[in-house]
């Protein structure tokens, strides 16, 4: 069995350039591993299909443990804090607070959030993990370009989708013809998740809670990447602050960005407390700019919902990132390009020309995505999730967060019917509580937090 996320052999290659990226030394050990007869190059999916010998393995799991060892330059350290004090410190001003819209208004508000984001991580499924070329030539050959709904197999020449495969998982419950409801999606799972700790702990929600909850709820086969990792250190019983950074190179990947949405519908209008719960969850798994893209994504949530605009939800976003942080930089770069009028073809070639070296699922560029769809499209729906959906990056995961956004800034009457009439307001999920889940009891029950004291 060839588990993903978690081979030893496989999580080196992914160490060496985050570790390289944190400032260490590590081009001794990467010599060593290549010495020994390692794989030099790093696969686009979790795992490689065979495994290497026994004792590759073995010195792997040693190269890891002393790459795990090595600081981090101080730099990186100062520029790039965990610590949430610390992270506060870097800010030149506190992040401010937002007018909070009336009683129906932010029901409106959240309706369109909790919709958008569904619509969002949904449209993006079935090319999850199909590079921007190959989505371009799937839709392009079926007359799909530009897109404007969900994707369709119908009339794409076989030689395409032999050679561009549909994300195999998905293309049974997630394709215009067999959209039947919201299927199950770990993005939504962990929205989920959020709420039903919100309720259960408030805004008192520690760390451990978020733990707690991780190893009540989610089968270790539904987590991924750095959730995988961290997943397997908290049955290591690794104390919280080892857990993120044991054996993890995808720390700084986009998973702890998925989580967090509803940290800030539960925050209107405070995108400082948004950020906060959303660091309490975030770093159990992440760090550096996989913490702060969580802390980003709930505090522009948390603007969203109490009436911002695309502009104030950007800023309220960027509030909260360490302004000497690679984040930072990648938001800024983003907005910059998306207030500048480029054609969509134009924008992800510029994005993909400063960002594309990253991985598919790294949180820098799929955060840079999210902002330049925000700032350009960010009262269009239409057009904000096809960009994410033929992005070739995290499909459905940055589909659902912009779509929240952008969800949440034009409503639920902005999202067209030919979005909202396949789901049907319907929600799959095997999580406790969730087997048959409705948007308007979401709704309902995200502003029943939303009005509570903080």
């Amino acid at each position: 069995m060839r588990l993903t996320w978690v081979q030893p052999e496989d999580s080196l290659l992914h160490e060496f350039e985050q570790a390289a990226h944190e400032g260490k030394e590590v081009e001794d050990l990467r010599r060593r591993w290549l010495d020994a007869g390692g794989a030099p190059a790093i696969g686009r999916n979790g795992a490689t299909p065979e495994p290497p010998a026994p004792e590759l393995v073995a010195l792997a799991r040693r190269l890891l443990a002393e790459l795990d060892a090595r600081p981090v330059a101080a730099a990186y350290a100062a520029a790039e804090p965990r610590d949430l004090a610390a992270i506060l410190a870097t800010l030149a001003t506190p992040p401010a607070a937002l007018p909070v819209p009336g009683a129906a208004e932010l029901a409106r508000r959240t309706a369109g959030a909790w919709t958008g984001r569904l619509v969002g991580c949904l449209v993006g499924k079935v090319v999850e993990k199909v590079p921007r070329a190959g989505i371009e030539a799937l839709l392009r050959s079926s007359g799909q370009w530009p897109l404007r709904g969900y994707i369709t197999a119908a009339g794409v020449p076989a030689e395409v989708s032999e050679r561009y495969p549909w994300n195999r998982a998905s293309r049974v419950h997630s394709m215009a013809e067999n959209i039947d409801g919201m299927p199950e999606d770990d993005d939504i799972n962990y929205s989920l998740l959020a709420l039903a700790l919100v309720e259960r702990r408030g805004r008192a929600l520690t760390t451990e809670d978020v733990a707690d909850s991780w190893l009540r709820n989610l089968p270790a086969a539904l987590v991924f990447t750095a959730e995988r990792a961290a997943y397997r250190n908290l049955l290591d019983a690794l104390p919280v602050e080892q857990v993120p950074v044991t054996a993890n190179p995808f720390r700084e990947w986009i998973g702890a960005a998925i989580r967090t949405d509803v940290y800030g519908w539960v925050c209107p209008g405070r995108p400082a407390e948004a950020a906060e719960l959303a660091w309490r969850d975030g770093r159990l798994s992440h760090t550096g700019s996989g913490l702060y893209s969580a802390m980003a994504n709930a505090a522009m949530a948390a603007a969203a919902v109490a009436g911002a605009g695309p502009d104030a939800v950007l800023e309220a976003g960027r509030s909260v990132v360490p302004p000497r942080s690679t984040l930072a930089a990648a938001i800024d770069t983003a907005v910059d390009l998306g207030h500048r009028g480029l054609t969509d073809e134009q924008g992800l070639g510029a994005l993909y020309e400063r960002f594309g070296h990253l991985h598919w699922v790294h949180a820098v560029n799929n955060a840079a995505l999210v902002c330049y769809a925000v700032a350009r499209h960010g009262t269009d729906f239409d057009r904000a999730v096809a960009l994410t959906a033929v992005s070739g990056w995290d499909t459905d995961s940055t589909g659902a967060t912009v779509g929240g956004l952008v969800g949440a800034v034009v409503g639920p009457e902005g999202i067209a019917d030919r979005w909202t009439d396949p789901i049907g307001g319907r929600v799959a999920s095997s999580l406790p509580g969730f087997a048959d889940a409705r948007v308007p009891d979401l709704v309902r029950r995200t502003v029943e937090l939303a009005g509570q004291p903080s």
